[in-house]
């Protein structure tokens, strides 16, 4: 606690923090991002989503029957939707597994801002992954494309491969959120979604309410390059609040009461 002298001044051997500003959002995300560069693994997961998306669609030019644009997107969604759910996972374990959360959570003490400039960094390490995407699937289709590459290629279509993408990266993080913990994380959030998919498959009475409840079901038109109808909206939106709003909040909720040490 400040002491003031009479004059209105500190007294010696206290420490004044009541005219320093909040540390700005916009800095928290810049750390975020670079956290990402600093680590190995965070570096060499950015390297392979480069290098794996440029070779699936090298693989793409030399042995596609129809290299249309659209086919070219599609061929970078398995890759890229592989690999960026384990960017979001790394973007909160790394907190927990190399002990930094305690000096992020002392140098800004506010925990929720922290997380929301992860959700933010998360979301513009994907939205970079598309645009990547877009670019290379691009160059390819202009380079070897057959003379009808872009008659299907359409803004909606592009809209639902970023909402796809997106989702895979926010469904790693919250599996980093739940759990703290990134070799936990990644296997659950790559067995989990696949073992849910084949149980509703296998039982007969789910099969009405599967593409409400399974995200793979619900997804398969977008992974597919289909123009989706509002109904298979309406079930991507419901298995995402299922998969990835519920989830976050709990996640949110354990990280803001989880003891850092």
């Amino acid at each position: 606690m400040n002491v003031a002298t009479p004059h209105g001044s500190v007294a010696p051997g206290t420490l004044d923090l009541t005219a320093d500003k909040p540390v700005p959002f916009g800095r928290l995300v810049k750390v975020e991002l670079r956290k990402m560069l600093d680590t190995r693994a965070g570096l060499w997961l950015l390297i392979s989503i480069v290098l794996l998306t440029g070779l699936v669609l090298v693989i793409f030019l030399i042995n596609a029957d129809d290299k249309s644009f659209v086919n070219a997107m599609q061929a970078t969604a398995t890759p890229q939707g592989i690999l960026l759910p384990v960017l979001g996972i790394l973007l909160v374990t790394s907190e927990w597994s190399q002990r930094t959360a305690m000096v992020t959570f002392t140098l800004e003490p506010h925990r929720g801002k922290v997380l929301w400039s992860k959700v933010t960094a998360a979301v513009l390490l994907g939205l970079a992954a598309v645009v990547l995407a877009l670019v290379v699937a691009s160059a390819v289709t202009a380079v070897g494309g057959t003379s009808d590459a872009w008659h299907d290629a359409s803004l909606q279509l592009v809209l639902q491969y970023v909402v796809l993408q997106l989702l895979s990266v926010l469904g790693g993080l919250v599996f980093g959120l739940l759990f703290l913990n990134t070799a936990a994380a990644i296997v659950t959030s790559y067995a989990l979604p696949i073992a849910f998919s084949i149980i509703t498959s296998l039982v007969s009475s789910f099969h009405k309410v599967q593409p409400w409840v399974d995200p793979g079901t619900a997804q398969t038109p977008l992974q597919s390059g289909e123009i989706l109808s509002g109904k298979e909206w309406s079930h991507v939106i419901v298995t995402s609040l299922i998969w990835v709003v519920l989830p976050f909040a709990i996640g949110m909720w354990r990280v803001l009461r989880a003891e850092v040490k």
